[in-house]
């Protein structure tokens, strides 16, 4: 009995399990990754930022978590039928999360592979100009330059009751001859039957029957029909409802077309009358008399024009697609940078690259000698060439064919072979010139607002069509029709220019952003929805971003965060952290070594915090080291006359044998200079293919035979297959399978290396294919991904999984990270070589059968960049111009140390880094600096500085980026 007054302790209560679900959001124990039973709590409607090692599992908390929780708890919101195909989305692994709001996540993920979606359209801004110039938009004559308009029955009439008391006035309509062909003298009696009685012929009134009489002539002239006339008297209300039936009756016989003649001097016509010229009318007027024409037909100078609706203004409808190039924007046609590659040359030195041969040559011969006819300066180089000079290259004359005339002749000779090589030397991709690259049939240009169409506002960039609508002027009655579009419009454009994308235009395709650009126009829609009550997840929207515009990016979150959201952002960005509510830092390491919670608190906290990497790099107890020397170098290419987008005009040195930085404000020609024009001009000149097409300049010089390749390592994914991954990209696994084929199981039953491939039958699972995924397609939202059921996510088949090295199968190899694959393959000298600079570019946390669409762009990047470090002896002989696209990326300030680690290696093997950058960490490692700008879009494009870091950091007064560098110098 003494038993029953035996009392068990009760375990101690988690200090997480007594806060309130409806001020934070609670995740108890998360094991998701390589999270290791983390508990964390998310105050609500604040701004937090989570940071922490590249690897050191911030994703896994933020989207793998938090995000995904959030959405599964949306998914059961929905109805059955849609949960049957859903049910088996997998729980976050974690005890519990409590008070979840709605999720949404942007990710720095380019997901559109449409070749038609637009900044435009993703916005949808575009769909509210669509609406805007379909309401308020004006067609004008491409011929005139007038008002086309449709001229109404009260068009007519309040024209007629203008005129002055007394005034005699005829309503007419012409006499339409029939499409059978009917002679006049039946035309005339078949109008007699209709009730009419009178025409006027040439400008004389007769009766009909008069003119049919017996005897009388066949009449000839032009003909009208007289449907009424009458004396004016304003006021008169009878007479006002009669002339509106006869003018109604004018536009039916005359097919659209009524006249009114009028018995007055024009001297008697009030200045308003005569200037009273409504819609598409036309006026003759004598002493005796005053005629005018109306039209309710949509024409003017001759031209029938399409009257404006929202398909009209659709490039994605075949009704309003460019019928030439059919709404792609581009057509195959002849690439004027082939026919005329270095501009530098006049036509007499051999600037148009068909006519160098001794036959074509026959085309160039009349130009030489007849130029001086109509002062062509044959002697002036190509560049130098006025607009219209250089289009009479292309148009000719009565005195030469020119070009476009010579490749018209080409196309008629390709039953030969040699013409038709001839032709696919100078075919490439091109914008179309009836369109201007904007999709949009030709006549949608002609409907203007304040002046401009709407071709030429989605051309603009985004910052200067915000201006156009903060100063446009419209009536009252376009307010009225048109003010909540405009709303939408001004609201939509100001986030854009405020999330720091005021350099873009509309017409962007946004196949062609960067992820960054990508991830903060989805929080510029987010913000446009300004939905209330959310949680949002961003992964690192100032990627790509300036420091100067990463001001401007906060400003914005924190206006998320005030509309009354919980705004999570993973970032490394030092900025962001200043202004947080909360940081949470996950760690200590990454991969293995993370997962945990090692701090949370405030930026001031944070800098008094000696246990995290995060802490000793903001107080500045670590810091990523100044080079002591800078490379010295002899030799450069040289790009002379940049002209492409917003460059002025360009003449840049980028030396070789050293660690080159491109920097700028985001949008002031960095990309455009390296990635439009120097990379794909170097790989053509090198004998290489670039899927680019290249931007205009002059010409490519300096020491072109110093660099033997070229390779520009981007953000895209490393395989066009969610199987590549990066021991594949690596060429590590090739090795790995042998290893396992050798193993004395596999050798017994007969497997070969190819067993243990997942992209070939043999070994690998065949319900998903060696995905571990089954694709689930869900027509009303993003397809979702299941874990295979058959082989329960490991991609192979179970005889092949029981195939042990080490005690560990070829899946449970797959899932090992970088790091702990390095202590496993100790003793396999192939496979380790191979995996080693993954590790050394900071990849060490990553698991080497991750699918390559889980990597994000600056991991992808960096697995490219490891693969090339794996050929360093092969490289040797060879002298490689890499080029890198922001490849900071997504790293924390002490992976940087190890990126910095890895580039300076490419370039102690004799080659050349070139990296477009703003990360002053590495802009400040840099042996040159090559900056743009001052601004983005067109107030940029000039080249600010070239030099040293320390040469750079002297202009801080005058340069933004300068600014910056100083800090870190």
């Amino acid at each position: 009995m003494a038993q029953d007054n035996l009392q068990v302790a009760a375990p101690a209560a988690d200090p997480i399990d007594q806060l309130d679900p409806r001020e934070f959001i609670i995740i108890k124990n998360a094991r998701v990754h390589n999270l290791k039973n983390l508990s964390v709590a998310f105050p609500r409607n604040k701004f937090i930022v989570v940071t922490g090692l590249s690897g050191s599992g911030k994703s896994s908390l933020a989207f793998d978590t938090l995000y995904a929780e959030g959405q599964r708890m949306y998914v059961e919101s929905l109805s059955s039928y849609a949960r049957q195909f859903l049910g088996r989305m997998d729980k976050p692994d974690v005890d519990y999360i409590r008070g979840i709001s709605p999720a949404i996540a942007i990710e720095q993920k380019v997901t559109v592979r449409n070749n038609r979606s637009t900044v435009g359209t993703s916005t949808e801004i575009y769909d509210y100009l669509k609406l805007f110039f379909a309401r308020v938009g004006r067609t004008y004559s491409p011929v005139s330059g007038r008002e086309v308009r449709k001229d109404q029955v009260s068009d007519v009439v309040d024209y007629l009751f203008t005129l002055p008391e007394g005034t005699r006035a005829m309503v007419l309509a012409p006499l339409i001859p029939s499409e059978e062909g009917r002679p006049l003298r039946k035309e005339l009696d078949l109008l007699l039957q209709k009730g009419y009685a009178r025409v006027v012929i040439n400008g004389e009134m007769a009766f009909i029957e008069d003119l049919l009489a017996e005897g009388q002539p066949e009449p000839e002239g032009e003909v009208q029909i007289m449907i009424d006339r009458a004396v004016i008297q304003p006021g008169d209300e009878d007479l006002q409802f009669r002339l509106s039936d006869s003018v109604q009756t004018a536009f039916f016989e005359g097919h659209g077309t009524c006249v009114v003649k009028l018995s007055v001097a024009s001297s008697q016509l009030s200045e308003g009358e005569n200037q009273n010229n409504a819609g598409n009318s036309q006026r003759t007027t004598d002493n005796q008399s005053e005629t005018r024409t109306f039209s309710d037909r949509f024409e003017l100078d001759g031209i029938v024009f399409e009257e404006p609706n929202v398909n009209f203004f659709t490039f994605n409808n075949p009704y309003g697609a460019c019928p030439r190039c059919e709404g792609f924007g581009s057509v195959l046609g002849i690439d004027e940078d082939l026919v005329i590659p270095d501009k530098t040359l006049t036509v007499y030195e051999g600037a148009i690259a068909p006519w160098r041969t001794e036959k074509q040559s026959e085309w160039l011969k009349p130009l030489l000698k007849n130029g001086i006819r109509f002062d062509f300066p044959i002697h002036r180089p190509y560049n130098e060439l006025t607009e219209a000079e250089q289009r009479l290259l292309w148009e000719g004359n009565k005195h030469f064919q020119g070009l476009h005339d010579y490749f018209e002749w080409v196309q008629t000779q390709t039953h030969k072979i040699q013409y038709r090589v001839l032709l696919s030397r100078y075919r490439g991709r091109t914008v179309c010139p009836d369109c201007r690259g904007t999709r949009l049939r030709k006549d949608a240009q002609y409907v203007k607002v304040a002046g401009k169409n709407i071709a030429d506002l989605v051309l603009l960039p985004i910052r200067d069509a915000l201006g156009f609508f903060e100063n446009l002027s419209l009536t009252e009655h376009e307010k009225a029709v048109s003010d909540r579009l405009v709303t939408e419009v001004h609201n939509r454009l100001s986030y854009l220019v405020r999330v720091g994308l005021g350099y873009l235009t509309l017409n962007r395709l946004s196949n062609t952003l960067s992820g960054g650009e990508s991830q903060r126009i989805q929080l510029a829609t987010s913000l446009g929805s300004a939905l209330v009550g959310s949680m949002y997840v961003l992964d690192e929207p100032s990627i790509g971003l300036h420091p100067k515009d990463a001001e401007q990016l906060i400003g914005v979150l924190r206006s998320l965060q005030q509309l009354g959201n919980t705004v999570v952002v993973v970032e490394h960005e030092e900025k962001m952290m200043e202004v947080a509510d909360q940081i949470i830092d996950i760690g200590p390491e990454a991969g293995s070594g993370g997962g945990n919670l090692v701090f949370q608190g405030t930026y001031p906290e944070i800098l008094q915090d000696e246990n995290t990497y995060t802490g000793r790099y903001l107080s500045g107890k670590l810091e990523v080291a100044v080079p002591k020397v800078r490379r010295p170098w002899r030799n450069a290419l040289e790009v002379i006359g940049a002209r492409e987008n917003n460059l002025k005009n360009l003449t840049v040195k980028f030396p070789l044998g050293v660690m080159t930085v491109v920097t700028g404000v985001s949008g002031s020609g960095k990309s455009t200079l390296i990635k439009r024009i120097l990379y794909p001009a170097l790989a053509r000149h090198l004998g290489g293919t670039s899927s680019e097409s290249i931007g205009k300049f002059d010409k490519l010089g300096g020491d072109l035979g110093a660099v033997s390749h070229v390779e520009f390592v981007d953000q895209n994914p490393i395989g066009k297959s969610s199987r590549s991954n990066p021991v594949t990209y690596v060429k590590a696994y090739d090795a790995i399978r042998t290893l396992f084929a050798d193993q004395q199981l596999a050798k017994a039953r007969g497997f070969k290396p190819s067993h243990f491939s997942f992209n070939i039958e043999g070994g690998r699972c065949e319900v998903c294919q060696g995905e571990g995924q089954v694709k689930i397609e869900m027509q009303f939202m993003a397809d979702i991904y299941l874990t295979c059921e058959a082989c329960g996510g490991r991609k192979f088949k179970q005889d092949i999984l029981e195939v042990k090295y080490k005690d560990k199968s070829i899946d449970e190899v797959l899932e090992l990270t970088v790091e702990d694959s390095l202590d496993f393959f100790a003793d396999q000298p192939k496979v380790a070589e191979r995996l080693r600079p993954l590790f050394e570019v900071g990849l060490g946390y990553i698991r080497l059968g991750q699918s390559a669409n889980t990597l994000s762009g600056g991991e992808a990047q960096r697995v490219k960049l490891a693969s090339f470090l794996t050929k360093g002896a092969t490289l040797q002989s060879d002298k490689i111009l890499f080029v890198f696209d922001e490849p900071s990326t997504g790293l924390h300030f002490h992976d940087i140390n190890k990126l910095l680690t890895a580039l300076n290696a490419l370039v102690e093997q004799g080659n050349s880094v070139l990296i477009i950058e703003h990360n002053m960490d590495i802009v400040k490692a840099a042996d040159w600096v090559i900056d743009l700008g001052p601004e983005g879009g067109t107030g940029g494009g000039h080249l600010l500085f070239e030099g040293t870091p320390e040469a750079f950091a002297k202009l801080k007064d005058e340069n933004h980026t300068a600014r910056f560098l100083a800090e870190k110098l």
